[in-house]
Formats: structure tokens, sequence, C-alpha cells
């Protein structure tokens, strides 16, 4: 049977509601294997996860669950908010989110009078920040050959022998990062002294980590593991990946390691373990359709192939495929049948919104590597989809070693959710030597329209030695090409919006026809 129109509304709608978790909901939650309770532990942890994932879901869901018990020991921060911030205000700015939530202490009557130490740290942090008016340093400086600014309520003088902006604003936050590290004892002390002595555990949850910028995320990073060390506060980060460095090598170490001083978490499930992932998201729909007050979603909704086709265009995103669920339902409404989806429905859907989407993202969070991303992407989709016909490619393992940079950009790109990861090792058809890493394109790309010609590589089925299908015989992508594409995009020419309608052309001279059960599950 199908969905009422009434059921199908009232689903779309949670669903929207649901399209991106701020701190101030409730989400529903659906567990991702023993995250929830690994993340409630007394232990710095770096929870992984592609945008859409569920990281600022289990977050805001720990910190619900902290205050529906009565205890106020989570304290959520969403870099979002202060991502255009330079370094070190951008640090700072956590800082004082992080004293302005503490849990209030019962300062004892006779220091009412006083600034408590939490309200002194604050007051010393907000005059750090109201001081990185660089604009203004810098404008003065120009005039007069120096300058003063306020620093933690102190005038600095800069260096009057500085004869450029840059030179002043270097020099600035280099004194504000120096204050800093002066008084991290201090506001150390200050948080131990704020502490309830029965609070065991406080989590100081930093969601979208990544949108620092990422030279500077060691640094953040480094700060806030020393200043909560020896503490009963613990750090848990939320980040994608591949667009996060944790730590670099100077004269010293600065950051921290995972596996030594931070416990790693992955909310990813991908298209490596297909039936696992398909199963997932159909049983967190099942989930979702129970607060909706809809029983069995999924056999109300799909017909015998629905499931594994929005698993596929999905990526295996939880978000992306409630999303593209929801505009399936929409264009089953539009066209007369409120009820059940079909592949053609769910593959229409994710090509309309989902691949926008994701080029969107991609502009937004790259920030200056985002051209370097869409040319990398580009010579990729030529090589699948003009050259070789396609939808799978391989990466052989020596070449990931002599081209690294090259290949962290395919990792980023799935990050990204524009390629996805189908084994991490595989060998090659053809007599070709060496291990490879073997990658589809988006489904979004591919699937709607379909074009005659083309190799649609089925992963997901197994051969008779029990291999991905397909994937052996695929066609091997030199990273040499992608950095020759790379070095010849010009900063002014859209080189993936051309890629794109010049793939969109062809499907649209060469459609094929698709056969596909129409019968929804009984």
């Amino acid at each position: 049977m199908s969905l009422s129109e009434n059921d199908a509304v009232n689903l779309v709608n949670l669903i929207r509601d649901s399209f991106r978790v701020r701190e101030n909901q409730n989400p529903v939650y659906v567990e991702v294997g023993d995250s929830f309770r690994r993340l409630s532990s007394a232990q710095h942890q770096v929870v992984f996860g592609r945008r859409g994932s569920g990281k600022s879901c289990l977050f805001v869901h720990l910190l619900r669950t902290c205050e529906d018990g009565g205890a106020s020991n989570a304290i959520y921060i969403g870099v979002d908010s202060i991502k255009k911030l330079q370094f070190p205000d951008i640090l700072t700015r956590v800082l004082i989110s992080i004293f302005e939530k503490l849990p209030a202490p019962k300062w004892r009557l006779a220091r009412l009078w006083s600034k408590n130490p939490v309200e002194r740290t604050l007051a010393d942090l907000r005059s750090l920040l109201d001081a990185a008016i660089t604009s203004d340093v810098e404008q003065t400086q120009k005039r007069h050959r120096g300058g003063k600014a306020s620093l933690g309520g102190k005038s600095l003088a800069l260096n009057a022998e500085a004869t450029a902006g840059t030179d002043v604003k270097e020099q600035f936050k280099k004194q504000k990062l120096d204050y800093l590290e002066r008084h991290l004892d201090d506001y150390r002390s200050a948080i131990n002294a704020a502490l309830p002595k029965d609070l065991h555990t406080l989590h100081i949850l930093v969601d979208d980590f990544y949108l620092v910028r990422r030279p500077e995320q060691p640094d953040v990073v480094d700060y806030l593991h020393r200043l909560l060390r020896g503490t009963h506060a613990y750090l848990k980060l939320g980040t994608i990946r591949h667009r996060t460095t944790l730590r670099r090598h100077e004269e010293q170490t600065i950051g921290v390691e995972l596996g030594q001083d931070v416990e790693e978490i992955s909310l990813d499930r991908t298209l490596e373990t297909f039936k696992d992932t398909q199963d997932y998201l159909v049983w967190m729909l099942d989930v979702l359709g129970r607060e909706a007050g809809i029983d069995k979603a999924s056999a109300q909704l799909f017909n015998p192939d629905a499931a594994h086709a929005l698993t596929l265009a999905s990526g295996g995103v939880p978000r992306d495929f409630l999303n593209i669920l929801a505009d399936s339902i929409d264009l089953a409404r539009s066209k007369g049948k409120p009820a059940w989806l079909t592949p053609k429905l769910i593959y229409k859907a994710a090509e309309q919104k989902t691949l926008p989407n994701k080029r969107s993202n991609l502009s937004e969070d790259a920030g200056v590597d985002a051209k370097r991303l869409e040319a990398a992407f580009a010579d990729i989709l030529r090589f699948c989809l003009q050259e070789k016909k396609q939808t799978a490619f391989l990466v052989s393992k020596e070449d990931a070693i002599k081209f690294s940079d090259e290949n962290e950009t395919i990792q980023q790109l799935a990050d990204f959710k524009l390629l996805h990861l189908i084994t991490p090792d595989t060998s090659a058809a053809s007599g070709r030597p060496g291990r490879f890493s073997a990658y589809t394109l988006d489904a979004a790309i591919f699937m709607e329209p379909r074009r005659r010609g083309l190799d649609v590589v089925a992963f997901w089925e197994q051969d008779e030695e029990r291999r991905p299908r397909g994937i052996r015989e695929s066609r091997t992508y030199e990273l040499s090409r992608m950095r020759a594409a790379i070095k010849n995009a010009s900063e002014n020419e859209d080189v993936l919006s051309d890629v794109l309608n010049a793939v969109a052309e062809d499907a649209a001279n060469d459609p094929a026809p698709s056969e596909e059960t129409d019968a929804p599950v009984s």
C-alpha cells in the first residue's frame, strides 16, 4: 500500500523541520553503533563525519540529554557563527563561550562584592577580543609610524619601525597570542574553581570545527587541549576528516594526535558496505516515520528497488537520504502518486537539488581551495563520462604516494560527497600490477538522465569470487593529469560548470529508456 496524502505531508514536514540541527532544538536521534555512549565518556574526542552524517544531531542530543537529567555538564559551541574571525580571535571567542556557559558555582558570601575568577577571566578575554580592531591599529601606525592598542586591559605599544600594515597586524596577532599563552594556567585555574565538586564530567562540544581556517586548526585544538588537561572538562570536536588538520610539526609538535591525545569517533557509513548502510538508513526512516505517526514508513513508501536507489543517490549520508526522500515524495505527489517511490523519481530528485547543493557546499566551505577542487573534479568527470564512459575509476596506491597532494584532493572530494569510496584496496584486471583504491561518481551526476553507452559499475553486486562487480575492470585515473588540470585551470573560468553542461547536453541528445517496477512493496 502507499502513504495517504496527509501522512506524506506530515513526513515531509518532519524531515524539512529537521533539515539543520541547531543548539535550541530537540532533534530525533537515531543511534549509529555506540557513538552516544562513547561521546558521553570522560575522554577528549574528535567526531568525524561528512556534512549530513549526524554530528550536530549527536552533539545536540547529548546537550539535551544532560539538561533533561538535571545536570549542567555540557557546553555547545558552533563555529559557524564565528568562522569569519581571524586567529587568535576565533580562539578567544571560543574561550569566552566556554566561560560564559560554565556551571555557576555557589560563591562564598564574603566574595560577593568582587568578581569571581570566571567573571574576571571573562572580562579579561572580552578586553582581549575588543582589541582586535586591527584596521584602526594599522591606520594609526601608517599615520604616526607607531600605534597603541588595548590588550587585556593594558596599553600595548606596537613597533614604530614597522613599515606596512601587514607587519602591524602580524605583530599585533603575535602579541595577543602571547597574552593567551601567559594566562593559560590562570584560565585553567578558573575552570577548576568553577566546576562543582560533584561534577565529574563537563563536555565541551565544539561543532563544525572544520570551518576554522585549516592552517590555524592545530593552534586552536592545541590550546584547548592544554587548557582542559587536568580538569574534569573534556573536549569534543565535530568535524570533516579531510578538511581538518589536527597537528603540525615545527620546532615542537603543535596540536593533538589521534589515538594518543584524543579518541576518534566516525559517523560515516559509506558505500563500501552497501547493504549494511542501506539497512541502517531504512531503519532510520522507520524511526523518523514513527515520530510522524506512520508505522513502517519504508514498506509504505518504496517499490522493490527504491531503497537501493535512495541509498545509492544519497551516498549513504543520512541527511541526503532524507532530503532526497522528501523531494521524491513532492515529485510523486505532483504526478498524482502521493504514496510510493520508484528509482526514477529518486534519481530525478537527486539530480535537481542534491548536486547543486553539494557544489554550493564546496564553494562555501572550501574557501580558497574551492577552485582547485572544482578543477580536479571537472577533470575526473571528463575522464569518466566523456572519455571512458564509466562511472567508477581506480587510483593506484603507488600514484597516491607519488602525488600525495592530488590524492588528498580525491579524499576531500569524497568528503564533499561528489565522489564515494567503494573499496580502499583492490587489484585491477587486464594485468595491471599493484593495488588500487576504487571510487564512484555521485549517482546524482549520471543516473538521471541516463545515457546509452555509459557503463554504470554495479559495485553493490558480487561476482563469482564474491568481489564487488565491475570494480577490477574500471579504468585507472592517473593523478598526474589532475595536477596538470589544476595547474592549467584559470581562476576566472568555471570549468566544472562547463563539463557538467557538456555532460547534460550529451544525455539530452542520447536519452535511454529506463525500465523499473512501478508496483509498491506489499
